[in-house]
């Protein structure tokens, strides 16, 4: 019991050090002309991020929505019998952080994974490399 508690302390003090750590190091953002942005704006409406503060993969993508520059709402998952992490596990079919909801139309996509959440945001919104 009381090593759990311990463990507990350790991880959320780790987590919030490395989230500090992302803060201080946050990229540059990606620059756009402001109709670009504007379109982006409104493509990135239909997303949120379900995450947890402290969660080292959910400051990895944190960091890659930072540079991309995207208006991401993100959903905080992490309080038990909170809504979002009900809505993640009801809808999204279980409690795994960071994840990426895409909705279209009557349909909603659930990306889990913070590798093909980086890869998928790249993707759409890095206008830089797809110059190259």
């Amino acid at each position: 019991m009381i090593k759990a508690i311990l463990l507990k302390i350790f991880r959320e003090g780790v987590g919030g050090l490395m989230a500090f750590v992302s803060f201080l190091t946050s990229p540059r953002k990606i620059k756009r002309s402001q109709e670009v942005q504007n379109t982006i704006n409104e493509q990135v409406k239909s997303m949120s991020m379900y995450q947890y503060f402290a969660c080292p993969f959910c400051i990895k993508t944190r960091r890659t929505v930072h540079r991309l520059n995207i208006p991401l709402e993100y959903r905080d998952a992490q309080v038990r019998g909170g809504e979002h992490r009900n809505t993640l596990e009801k809808e999204g079919g279980k409690i795994k952080v960071p994840c990426l909801r895409i909705d279209e139309g009557e349909k909603s996509t659930w990306l889990y994974e913070s590798k093909d959440i980086v890869a998928y945001l790249n993707q759409q919104f890095d206008t830089t490399s797809k110059a190259s």
